[in-house]
């Protein structure tokens, strides 16, 4: 009797063995999937957009609405807060943005 408990003990180890990792990789998959958003909030509570045609994050700082604005006034728009745009209008500033890259900064 006490060689079945241990058979059975050994086969649910061996089953939590096996199914650990397949856990552990679908958790990680679902958290990646979260970073892909396009609005959300970064450690230090700052707007972060996710622009999906160059697969690239873009921090919404001062620097960032200095060239929305300017962007804006190109294409004679009037101002409207950026996380109200919907993703196409997001996805034609993200394309002008790359092709209006910072002269300050490396890289």
């Amino acid at each position: 009797m006490q060689h079945d408990y241990r058979y059975l003990f050994s086969s649910f180890f061996l089953m939590a063995a096996l199914a650990a990792p397949a856990a552990m990789s679908a958790a990680a998959r679902q958290q990646d999937n979260a970073r892909q958003e396009y609005n959300h909030r970064d450690d230090n509570n700052r707007a972060r957009y996710y622009d999906r045609a160059h697969n690239d994050y873009h921090n919404w700082d001062n620097n960032e609405d200095r060239f929305y604005r300017k962007y804006l006034g190109e294409k004679h728009r009037e101002y409207r807060p950026f996380a109200e745009m919907n993703q196409k209008e997001r996805r034609v500033y993200w394309n002008w943005r790359h092709s209006h890259p910072d002269q300050d900064r490396r890289g």
